[in-house]
């Protein structure tokens, strides 16, 4: 600035939403641990918790890669909608792994036993993520200032369903048949 003139910052509004990205991170973490302890809760062992809760971690940073590549920030709107996509993302690893287990309790082995498996549920797991698809994915194409807020939060569904399809029918298995 030229000599002689001030500036001053009169609300400062960094503060605010550092704030809410801290509480937004705070709620993201404390989601993940309330998820594990309800799967733990109804799968009653550590493996078969374990396995679903590997998948999370992958499908919300690969989505945030996703969201970045594409010039998409992270903020409020996105960081909620991974909260929400949590128990989507789990809820494909527990259909995977409930199989691989009452395959294994029947006799198989776990390798044996995520191949069969796999081949039981690979349309139900694609199928539900093309429904969810088919409701969100509507959404970011809602016109006026509705769609400029909502966009962000279809497209982070939209994006982190995809990628937990892939991983329900890639890692899930894998780390089953171990």
């Amino acid at each position: 600035f030229p000599p002689g003139v001030e500036y001053r910052i009169p609300l400062d509004t960094t503060r605010f939403i550092r704030t809410a990205v801290s509480e937004v991170l705070y709620t993201l973490a404390l989601a993940v641990f309330l998820v594990l302890l309800v799967v733990y809760f109804f799968l009653g062992n550590w493996r078969a918790t374990l396995i679903p809760m590997a998948t999370v971690p992958v499908s919300l940073i690969g989505a945030m890669v996703v969201l970045s590549a594409a010039g998409m920030s992270i903020n409020t709107v996105t960081l909620f909608a991974l909260i929400l996509a949590i128990g989507l993302v789990v809820d494909d690893a527990i259909v995977v792994i409930e199989n691989v287990e009452r395959l294994i309790a029947e006799g198989n082995d776990p390798h044996q036993a995520a191949i069969i498996s796999m081949q039981q549920v690979t349309s139900p797991i694609i199928a539900t993520t093309l429904v969810l698809l088919a409701v969100f994915v509507p959404v970011a194409f809602v016109p006026g200032i509705t769609g400029v807020l909502y966009k962000q939060f279809a497209i982070t569904i939209a994006t982190t369903m995809v990628i937990s399809c892939v991983v329900a029918l890639t890692l899930s298995p894998a780390l089953c048949a171990v």
